[in-house]
């Protein structure tokens, strides 16, 4: 790793690149198993040496997976993003989850299928209904919130994940607060930690060598996480009281033919909301805690916003859309530190894209971070400042932290209404600032982009 951190830190001037027929961009030539380090271990280092050196689209080639295509321009994400579902495959894409979602997750399903699964997917997620979550949002914060100590370091990002994870319970899995509650939650932290090594998302890496290797024991949470789930949803079908959580309109969504969603179908789609719920929305909070710690001027205008909105009074999630401010902060928040670099799609034919034609099974990436930090687009990237946001919006090919396209997570809306109940309940009585000497820098958590450290900072009150 020594030698790879040391190439990716070389000055590299940048050439420019035009297609050449029957070739791929250029792209580094190191060995692949190098490629795939810097890959697992500094992704941002090898993307932006790569941008540096052979400009883009450029390829990277890893061992055991597919040739990859990396670009960074709108108009070329635009031309992936609305090309034919049919040609373009997320699924194929999205293999390396397979083993923690899987293989009945929307993540993984392409074709007819996934368009009928996102069908039964979306109604729990807009409307009126996903507003109903609000109050559970802000009572966990509170409880959470009310644990953090004053005037001292403290990590925040597992406080973050604490509440983003009773907040899945709550209002997707639909779990009460009990002894079950308390077995499914530490089964579930435990499969997303024991997820979180980085080299689990390489097959090569993925061998049971016993209860004490890492796959070994992810292999045993994931059974006894499993086995919970499949209680709970038993649970569920022979209970006939009116609830409104995820997993009860799940229970009743019908496929075309009249059928019930399996329980293995429950099962992997339950766990995919908490994948991509928990631990992602877990660390945007905790980077929008880390950005408004380095700027105290924006902070005070949050806190400011807050005043003039509430006042001395709670938090009320209905008025929460009057924090034009907060949610600037947050969507500079995911501009920055995009929780997950990059989202992929499988060519199923020869297709051109900028420019390229590239052969089927090509994996065509669309960089949320490179395209974040394309000074072409966003002049000075590294700048924090939320003003970019307000009263404006953003082109979806230029910034699409929750991806483009049809494959665009279903969970967007809740997830920027959550950042915004948590933020708000949290800066609404207390102001954060840096531990002095702590340097924050992004570290790889599988397939997520955490600070480091988890995200020291110090609480005060207001």
């Amino acid at each position: 790793m020594a030698a790879v951190t040391e190439v990716l830190r070389r000055p590299a001037r940048r050439r420019e690149t035009s297609p050449t027929e029957g070739a791929m961009p250029p792209g580094p030539r190191w060995p692949r198993v190098a490629q795939l380090a810097g890959w697992l271990y500094r992704p941002y280092e090898l993307l932006e040496h790569c941008r540096r050196t052979h400009g883009t689209p450029f390829t990277l080639r890893l061992p055991g997976w597919r040739t990859l295509v990396v670009f960074d321009d709108p108009q070329a994400n635009k031309e992936v993003f609305t090309a034919p579902w049919r040609e373009l495959y997320a699924g194929e894409a999205n293999e390396p989850l397979r083993p923690v979602v899987g293989g009945h997750s929307l993540l993984l399903l392409d074709g007819e299928r996934h368009v009928r699964e996102r069908k039964l997917l979306l109604p729990p997620f807009h409307g009126q209904r996903m507003h109903r979550y609000g109050t559970v949002m802000r009572e966990v914060a509170e409880r959470d919130l009310a644990t953090w100590p004053v005037g001292e370091p403290f990590a925040v990002q597992p406080h973050t994940q604490a509440i983003t994870l009773d907040i899945i319970l709550r209002t997707v899995f639909g779990v009460e607060e009990g002894a079950a509650m308390d077995r499914l939650r530490e089964a579930l932290v435990s499969l997303i930690a024991d997820f979180s090594r980085p080299s689990l998302i390489v097959p090569v890496f993925q061998r049971d060598l016993g209860p004490r290797s890492p796959w070994g024991r992810f292999v045993r949470t994931r059974a006894r996480t499993h086995a919970l789930l499949a209680e709970e949803i038993e649970h569920r079908r022979r209970d006939r009281r009116q609830r409104d959580d995820v997993l009860s309109l799940l229970l009743a969504a019908r496929h075309e033919d009249g059928t019930p969603m399996s329980g293995e179908e429950l099962r992997d789609e339950l766990i995919t909301l908490l994948v991509a719920g928990h631990e992602t929305t877990a660390t945007a909070l905790s980077w929008a805690f880390h950005h408004l710690t380095t700027r105290t001027d924006v902070q005070r205008r949050v806190h400011e916003e807050l005043d003039a909105v509430f006042g001395d009074e709670p938090i009320d999630p209905a008025r929460s859309g009057e924090l034009a401010l907060l949610d600037a902060v947050i969507q500079e928040t995911l501009r920055i530190n995009p929780v997950i670099a990059a989202v992929g799609r499988v060519l199923q034919r020869p297709c051109t894209v900028a420019g390229w034609t590239l052969p089927a099974g090509t994996m065509v990436i669309p960089n949320i971070y490179l395209t974040h930090h394309n000074p072409a687009v966003w002049p000075e990237p590294g700048r924090f400042d939320p003003t970019r946001f307000l009263g404006r919006k953003a082109s979806p090919y230029a910034f699409f932290p929750f991806g483009g396209g049809i494959r665009r997570c279903i969970g967007m809306a809740f997830a920027l209404y959550e950042m915004r109940i948590v933020l708000a309940t949290a800066l609404s009585r207390h102001r954060v600032r840096r531990v002095p000497g702590r340097r924050i820098t992004p570290s790889r958590r599988s397939v997520t982009m955490a600070p480091s450290g988890d995200m020291p900072l110090i609480l005060e009150r207001r």
